[in-house]
């Protein structure tokens, strides 16, 4: 049959990406605790497209994703984008994975157990080398330290967001970096609690407030003594409970590029 995204385009322009965006599919990961956890992925995937094609192929893209959901996914991403590389005739290839990763946590005083999700994502990217980034997004909860000092009674607390982003030598769990996170904020945040664990959290939070600058640089201290951490990025959106609008602080390590 006529292949017509092969056809010579003449406007002499070039795509720097073209693909297919939130294609939902299982995926495998590792799991410290259960050796592997299934999840759902939203993938994207794109390569770079020479001025000369009129278009990509896109069904391959979904081809060359199901060779790959069965295993450790994460594993074989360089493999994935090297193929996408070669049937797509592409210099550079690129993905990004969004799932949920599940955590099972014990509530603080009671002990009941329950999982938590938290959203994660792997970017890469393969040209002449190959560039990964893990992203975590930890939910934590921060009390006000300038509400604490002017008020007699009470201060105001929020549920705030911590996403750590990380390039990394030798693998580095996700387990790790919420770890790092939630022990920087004011409490965690948990599925399930029962009365004793609420008067825990709500105390203990008290007993340590937390602005997002705080935050950052707490988690910042922490990355910089991982000896398998490259570069790493660190943004905190607290949303504010007595305000209308999200405190955010953000720290990055200095040779951190975002270019995938």
């Amino acid at each position: 049959m006529k292949d017509i995204q092969s056809q010579t385009d003449k406007r002499n322009i070039p795509i720097n990406k073209v693909g297919v965006r939130d294609i939902e599919y299982p995926i495998i990961l590792d799991d410290p605790e259960q050796g592997k956890q299934n999840s759902i992925a939203k993938v994207d995937m794109c390569v770079d497209l020479p001025h000369h094609y009129r278009g990509t192929h896109m069904s391959r893209f979904v081809e060359i994703l199901h060779h790959y959901h069965k295993e450790n996914i994460v594993d074989s991403l360089e493999d994935l984008l090297q193929e996408m590389k070669e049937k797509l005739n592409a210099e550079t290839a690129y993905i990004q994975l969004n799932f949920p990763y599940f955590i099972q946590k014990k509530a603080p005083k009671t002990g009941y157990k329950s999982l938590l999700s938290y959203q994660c994502k792997f970017n890469a990217m393969l040209d002449d080398n190959f560039k990964l980034i893990l992203s975590v997004k930890v939910p934590v909860v921060l009390l006000c330290p300038c509400s604490k000092e002017i008020s007699k009674k009470n201060a105001h607390n929020q549920r705030a967001y911590v996403e750590v982003e990380v390039r990394y030598k030798e693998l580095v769990w996700i387990e790790e970096l919420v770890a790092m996170v939630e022990k920087s904020a004011s409490q965690e945040i948990y599925t399930l609690l029962k009365r004793p664990d609420e008067k825990y959290i709500t105390e203990s939070s008290y007993e340590n407030p937390k602005f997002v600058e705080d935050v950052v640089r707490e988690v910042a201290q922490k990355l910089k003594k991982h000896e398998n951490i490259v570069d790493f990025r660190i943004q905190a959106n607290s949303n504010e409970s007595i305000h209308n609008h999200i405190a955010y602080a953000m720290v990055r390590s200095e040779n951190f590029e975002r270019n995938l």
